[in-house]
């Protein structure tokens, strides 16, 4: 009788810690290298990875995610005029193109206490998962409290700062924007949101505030319009953002925001 084969595959003491995180641990291994298995993936996941960065904002299918709001929607754009340029000049994806500048000009809407951003980012994927709900969620809750609205604001080829420069033009108390977030290669589809009170030309990242690792399999989308409204409850109290807004200015689970580098 033929005994059966052996994998061939040793296995990894740490193995049982795979069940609390998508890190690549515990990948075992074949003589000196890893298990063609764990090649693969890490494979495929770089894919995932490299697709994400060239991800596009799927206009009408996000507008329709967001229309149940029941707020207006404008689309704007950066001066990054393609996906290559916004990857070499971060700068240009930090301002708004010309026609941009004219739509929020002609807007008759008075200032309002929150702006609601929604950009791509360095993971359009991410922004197409994980955008609608949290935006609708966080806009119910911010109707409960009373907070006016500014206009939904959809930017292409956006980066974070660009919310200064939609502050500059709407003149928000605060401005909200999410944005898909630098894919990992366990997390290509995470979603952030960043929050900035009193948004203008010239700040610099200490001035906001950041929910990371917004998904399915990190922050759920539902917890996550919580936590930010939690924060901008918190930003409208102390009249700031940034990292003069710490974990116990009566936030709960204040440990899942911090302050990080832009997008």
């Amino acid at each position: 009788m033929n005994e059966p084969q052996k994998s061939g595959v040793e296995p990894d003491e740490w193995a049982s810690l795979r069940t609390y995180t998508k890190a690549r641990i515990a990948l075992g291994k074949t003589g000196v290298s890893v298990p063609l298995k764990e090649s693969l993936a890490f494979k495929l996941a770089h894919a995932h990875a490299k697709d994400a960065v060239y991800s596009q904002l799927q206009i009408d299918d996000l507008q329709a995610k967001l229309a149940p709001a029941g707020l207006p929607i404008h689309v704007l754009h950066s001066q990054a005029s393609s996906r290559d340029i916004y990857l070499q000049r971060p700068d240009f994806g930090r301002r708004l193109d010309d026609t941009s500048v004219k739509l929020l000009n002609q807007l008759q809407s008075p200032s309002a206490d929150i702006c609601i951003i929604v950009a791509d980012g360095l993971s359009a994927t991410a922004v197409m998962r994980n955008a609608g709900l949290v935006v609708r969620r966080l806009i119910e809750k911010a109707q409960l409290a009373s907070y006016s609205l500014a206009p939904i604001l959809l930017v292409e080829q956006g980066r974070v700062a660009i919310t200064d420069a939609i502050g500059d033009l709407l003149r928000p108390k605060l401005a909200v924007i999410l944005i898909g977030e630098r894919p990992g290669l366990s997390s290509f589809d995470s979603l952030g949101a960043y929050l900035t009170y009193a948004p203008k030309s010239g700040l610099t990242d200490e001035r906001r505030n950041c929910i990371s690792n917004i998904r399915e399999e990190g922050l759920k989308p539902s917890q996550a319009a919580d936590k930010i409204m939690h924060l901008i409850q918190a930003a409208f109290r102390l009249q700031l953002t940034g990292i003069a807004l710490k974990e116990d200015d009566g936030l709960d689970g204040a440990d899942t925001y911090r302050e990080i580098e832009e997008a």
